[in-house]
């Protein structure tokens, strides 16, 4: 479902939404359009559960970064906010946003 409003969200306004509606998987887009995505399929979280699962022990042996799972949600340099499946941030990236930064939705593209 996509949803245009008619101002567009501030990352602060659209963290509070998130929150206040968790059952939902909120994402925005460059333009500021709200899109609500549909949970998956059985099969599709049956491979997305296997794959997190290897992506976790491979971010623990690698050690140079962070992982993060489909719950989490980016703010791109482009204005939009994006929850990708998984995702993996250099540590010295990582590292650069303060601690508020990294209790919202983290102002970095996943590398």
């Amino acid at each position: 479902m996509r949803i245009r409003l008619a101002a567009p969200l501030g990352d602060d306004d659209l963290f509070d939404l998130c929150t206040a509606n968790r059952e939902l998987r909120i994402e925005r887009t460059t333009d500021g359009e709200i899109v609500i995505m549909p949970p998956t399929g059985g099969e599709t979280g049956r491979r997305n559960f296997d794959l997190i699962g290897q992506f976790a022990a491979w971010v623990r042996r690698d050690g140079t970064g962070v992982g993060f799972d489909s719950s989490t949600g980016f703010v791109l340099p482009n204005g939009a906010e994006r929850a990708p499946d998984m995702a993996w941030v250099r540590r010295s990236r990582w590292d650069a946003l303060t601690e508020a930064q990294r209790r919202k939705f983290p102002p970095v593209c996943p590398d």
